[in-house]
């Protein structure tokens, strides 16, 4: 630990005699070192964002959420080649991430798939499983959620196709999702 002691009145007047006739340094010329900035975060988007989850999650139940797909077994987004969902069928992709929604009711569910694509575009994660059971502990054991999948599914920008999985990882209780690619985090 150093000490500072004070200067003395001789020390004083030999110091200034050294510098008289110096010239300060100009400003400008001073280097000054500042916290690096922040990077910027899109706040915006990110309010758009989640007023879209929140309309998707209170907005009511329309008639063809229940009608959309609920007999189709495989969507593939327009103008995409056929083979992408052949492809997905025969599980080039590995399976990612997984959701399963047994117990949950159609709110939960809904609420669940959005953040859970979401989560799975954010991280990169391109293809997924989701289990939506098949009904059995539904009333009439109609797979409601089943539907309702398919139909939240096909309306997601951010999905290329689904398809049912094969009966070793699901069969018609889930679908194996495909996304569309660069969601991820940049590193």
């Amino acid at each position: 630990m150093t000490q500072h002691k004070q200067a003395s009145s001789e020390d004083l007047e030999a110091f200034l005699a050294a510098v008289d006739g110096a010239t300060p340094l100009p400003r400008p010329d001073r280097v000054s070192f500042e916290a690096p900035k922040p990077s910027p975060r899109p706040r915006q988007r990110e309010r758009d964002e989640a007023a879209v989850l929140g309309e998707l999650l209170h907005a009511p139940l329309a008639v063809d959420d229940w009608l959309d797909l609920g007999g189709a077994d495989s969507f593939l987004r327009s103008g995409l080649p056929r083979t992408l969902l052949r492809d997905l069928r025969r599980g080039r992709w590995s399976i990612q991430n997984h959701v399963d929604l047994h117990g949950m009711n159609r709110h939960e569910a809904h609420e669940e798939v959005a953040v859970f694509l979401s989560e799975s575009m954010a991280e990169g994660r391109r293809c997924l499983r989701i289990v939506h059971g098949r009904g059995n502990g539904s009333p009439g054991r109609e797979a409601i959620l089943r539907q309702l999948v398919k139909a939240w599914l096909s309306r997601c920008q951010d999905v290329l196709a689904f398809c049912h999985a094969p009966p070793c990882d699901g069969g018609d209780g889930a679908l194996w999702v495909l996304l569309k690619a660069g969601g991820g985090r940049r590193r």
